[in-house]
């Protein structure tokens, strides 16, 4: 094995920024509490090795888009991560308002009309021991990258989904949004891996909970747009707006779903940030009522993108 050459501070940054940077085309913007700056330049975007968010998957985050210059769901998404930091006993390292101009700004940074926002609060940089006291100050990430919509041939055919091996997360778990995704992560090599769009977990009782980044619903024989329960999944931000937007329209109902009724249902909805609704066609390979997009994806859609318009922070001027 040939020697490592140990270097000084000057060659080591020579060396950092020649290095080539996987994605680096995708960051647009990012921001580090302990910096106090934004960034554009991705051979910078560092993350500290020592950060119990690296090395113990201690922290939470919350990912946002923006469309036409719109920024949405911001304040419910922040909401959450309070929530989810609060059940790990991890505060962000300033206020809540303040990571919201922070991400506003990152956003604005970007100078693009769409993109996504991610934040990532961890539980500090301090060592590679697992106690958090060992961290003597939480850490805060922003970062604006790239947005690639779903195509529009998705909404007017439909997509496909099949039950994953990978069962749901442990409740306790499930409502966290933590950055252990690694059972996401399996769920999705999984779905590529067998040539479906989107993976379904269940729990250790049979009912339905998640794909590995979105929420699911169905419509059943009699209409009701059913949801599964948000105590073997996590509370989607954009499942909830549009049961909020609907609920007007049509009955919503929280509650325990079976498999069979899967494919007893009008309709099967995968919801989430990035696709809003998209109508599962096939589930298991066996078709959903008539294996055709329904009318109630579609309409949550529809509001999902005019309630974007209408209340999204503006990020972007052309």
């Amino acid at each position: 094995m040939n020697t490592i050459p140990v270097v000084d501070s000057d060659e080591y940054l020579k060396r950092l920024l020649a290095a080539h940077r996987p994605g680096g085309e995708k960051m647009l913007a990012f921001y580090e509490h302990r910096l106090g700056v934004i960034g554009t330049d991705p051979r910078l975007m560092l993350m500290l090795w020592d950060d119990h968010l690296v090395h113990r998957g201690d922290g939470v985050f919350e990912t946002m888009k923006w469309v036409d210059g719109k920024l949405y769901q911001l304040d419910p998404h922040l909401k959450r991560m309070q929530c989810s930091a609060g059940s790990i006993f991890l505060a962000p390292p300033c206020s809540l308002e303040e990571v919201s101009g922070i991400c506003i700004q990152v956003a604005k940074a970007a100078n693009r009309p769409n993109g996504m926002v991610r934040v990532l609060l961890g539980r500090g940089p301090g060592g590679f021991g697992i106690d958090p006291l060992e961290c003597p100050l939480p850490a805060l990430y922003v970062v604006a990258y790239t947005f690639t919509p779903k195509s529009e041939e998705a909404y007017a055919k439909g997509v496909t989904a099949f039950r994953t091996s990978i069962p749901a997360k442990q409740s306790y778990m499930a409502t966290i949004k933590s950055t252990d995704y690694l059972p996401n992560m399996l769920m999705k090599r999984e779905a590529v891996q067998k040539g479906f769009d989107y993976p379904i977990c269940f729990d250790e009782h049979d009912f339905l909970a998640e794909g590995a980044v979105e929420n699911v619903c169905i419509v059943d024989r009699d209409g009701v747009l059913r949801v599964p329960a948000f105590d073997n999944c996590l509370a989607g931000t954009t499942m909830r707006r549009a049961m909020e937007l609907i609920s007007g329209e049509r009955k919503v109902d929280f509650g325990k779903i079976r498999e069979s009724e899967i494919y007893e249902a009008r309709e099967f909805i995968v919801v989430g940030t990035t696709v809003d609704a998209v109508s599962i066609v096939r589930f298991n390979g066996k078709p959903i009522h008539d294996a055709r997009p329904g009318p109630v994806a579609k309409r949550m859609r529809e509001l999902l993108k005019k309630d974007l318009q209408e209340n999204g922070i503006p990020v972007y001027n052309a």
